[in-house]
């Protein structure tokens, strides 16, 4: 490794964390603890803020809050860059055009060599809604539940939407898009912030109604000041992600869809495989294929195994083959509804 190298490794390791014992920076770099310090005072000379740290072996810190020369990026760090601005296009949390402009302003700075790796990095982000939708949230109102989040602070806000439409409960309720009306204060502890398909949402514990619950964040108008600190609880099951999942899935227990079902389709695995989204396709031959699939309700899992387009047999459970008995009965109302109308 040459001294440059080095000194871009050792100041990388240094903006990781905090504290880096001497040895342990020796051993990761490979080189002695007295080569460490003469790095350490290149930096220093450079205008990096860097202190020592007591102990037995003495350490480094990267002092935060100073202004430091142009940033060095390592090879990694600049396809991590370029990853995380190309897809905060697609965040819905109104940075758009502030991450393509600082994607720009990046690039500009970085010497030839990463300045190629960077623009190899070219991929499109896909917005799961259109843009200029009521799902943007705006930069405020993130870092204000964030920073509530964080500080464990009582979070006071107004919010647009019934409880069937703005709480999510089931995951029907996860694609709602009808006409909302402002709804009373609500008091909560708010625990993690989270973002899946394009939104965005704030997993809290409801004072009122002593319940955990998940609102959409495009709907919140957060209220000031916020109110006292709180002794956070532990989400349901301790991973804040499969609480989320599970409930969008329509579960209020493990990260599993409440009713799953086993169905044998008259069509190739390979055509079935790209549409199965989580199902499980076994290929039983060139035309016939059994598909394990799972959805929020018996009837809701029997409508969207007919988008395959197929024959199918029902190998259980007898749940399922009800379902498909109560769709068929409700489709049957239909034709002949559409076929009696003037």
């Amino acid at each position: 490794m040459t001294t440059t190298s080095r000194l871009l490794t050792l100041l990388s390791l240094l903006q990781t964390r905090r504290d880096w014992p001497g040895t342990v920076l020796a051993e990761r770099l490979g080189i002695s603890h007295r080569t460490v310090r003469r790095d350490v005072d290149r930096l220093r000379e450079m205008g990096y803020r860097i202190e020592a740290t007591m102990g037995p072996d003495g350490g480094y810190r990267l002092d935060a809050g100073g202004e430091l020369p142009p940033l060095l990026f390592d090879d990694d760090q600049v396809v991590a860059l370029a990853v995380a601005l190309q897809g905060a296009t697609a965040g819905g949390a109104g940075f758009e055009e502030a991450a393509l402009r600082a994607l720009t302003t990046v690039r500009q700075v970085m010497p030839s060599r990463l300045r190629h790796r960077l623009d190899a990095v070219q991929f499109t982000a896909v917005p799961s809604r259109a843009k200029g939708t009521s799902d943007t949230v705006s930069p405020e109102v993130l870092i204000t539940l964030s920073t509530a989040v964080r500080a464990h602070e009582v979070l006071r806000f107004d919010y647009t939407g019934s409880d069937a439409a703005g709480e999510l409960g089931a995951a029907e309720q996860h694609a709602t898009s009808a006409p909302q009306t402002p709804r009373a204060p609500r008091r909560v502890q708010p625990h993690h912030l989270v973002t899946s398909n394009g939104r965005w949402y704030l997993v809290a514990w409801d004072i009122e109604r002593e319940d955990w619950r998940i609102f959409r964040a495009d709907r919140i108008a957060p209220r000031s000041p916020t109110g006292p600190r709180f002794s956070p609880k532990e989400v349901p099951g301790g991973d804040v992600a499969a609480y989320v999942s599970a409930r969008f899935k329509g579960s209020d227990g493990a990260d599993r869809w409440p009713c799953v079902g086993t169905v044998v389709l008259h069509r190739p695995a390979r055509e079935v495989v790209p549409f199965a989204g989580d199902g499980v396709v076994e290929d039983l031959g060139p035309d016939r294929c059994s598909l394990e699939a799972g959805s929020w309700s018996w009837v809701a899992l029997a409508a969207s195994l007919g988008r395959f387009d197929a024959d199918l047999d029902v190998v259980g459970p007898p749940e399922l083959a009800h379902a498909f008995g109560e769709l068929a009965a409700r489709y049957g109302r239909a034709v002949s509804e559409s076929a009696s109308a003037p």
